[in-house]
């Protein structure tokens, strides 16, 4: 390792050997990764190396986390465990031992790395199929940061087309569970005249928690609204021309696309 690494540390639990390490002129400390909020000292680091050691765990998962939060962002490892797949093929019972808490496959080992945080590099069998050697590489955390521009930018456009009619003549076409997020999550109880769907198991019934009627197409006969929103999904677009084709010709109609707010054009 320090023929590859500028500075290379070990972790050990024992201070014994912690002594025993330096006196052989390696650098160590003492300690144990008991979860995921231990900080190591000289942390982050750029590499580690578990080999032959994570089978023998008590919480191999709180330990791998533990491991990931001590990295840098593009940090990389290399984990081997004794190959249980082999120990299987080759029925090795003498292979059990009181100090292995665990024995992995490739199956379970990569799925084990991946849902502590690790993106699978490679995953080979070595030393005559003896062990499970991945190399790994810290898994970056998704970024949903774009979820809420998306959302203020919507409730933006919806909100400027409301303000273009009088209060609540602005129906929404839909009552499915994207429209009834976007109706609680921009406040739009007092907004909306109705919810129009197709399906006669909704009609007559109102919206979770901004209690909004639903009714059915007839509706736009009956109480005429002077602009429809449409969020119907993959039918919205089927469902502004019957919007178009049997009702007022004069409503203002508009689609929630994944783009944003669409008003569609006479």
């Amino acid at each position: 390792m320090q023929q590859f690494c500028l500075n290379t540390y070990g972790l050990e639990y024992s201070k014994e050997s912690v002594k025993i390490c330096k006196k052989n002129g390696l650098q160590a400390f003492p300690g144990f990764i008991a979860g995921a909020d231990y900080k190591l000292q000289h942390a982050p680091f750029d590499a580690f190396f578990i080999l032959n050691f994570l089978e023998h765990l008590p919480k191999p998962n709180s330990i791998l986390q533990g491991i990931r939060n001590n990295l840098t962002e593009d940090g990389i490892g290399l984990v081997e465990v004794p190959n249980f797949d082999m120990i299987l093929q080759k029925k090795l019972f003498s292979e059990f031992i009181i100090d292995h808490l665990f024995y992995f496959t490739k199956e379970t080992l990569n799925s084990t790395l991946w849902r502590n945080g690790f993106e699978i590099i490679e995953c080979k069998e070595e030393w005559h199929d003896y062990i499970i050697s991945a190399v790994v590489r810290k898994r970056k955390r998704t970024d949903l940061a774009d979820f809420s521009r998306e959302q203020v930018k919507l409730k933006h456009e919806i909100e400027a087309y409301l303000r273009l009619f009088k209060y609540k003549k602005v129906a929404i076409w839909g009552a499915s569970h994207q429209a009834l997020t976007i109706v609680s999550l921009f406040n739009l109880t007092d907004k909306i005249r109705y919810i129009i769907d197709s399906a006669a198991f909704k009609q007559g019934k109102f919206t979770p928690a901004t209690h909004i009627p639903i009714v059915s197409p007839d509706k736009l006969y009956s109480d005429p609204a002077d602009a429809v929103i449409v969020m119907a999904a993959g039918y919205s677009d089927e469902v502004a021309k019957i919007i178009r084709q049997k009702f007022n010709k004069n409503i203002s109609i508009s689609i929630v696309r994944n783009s944003g707010l669409d008003v569609i054009k006479t």
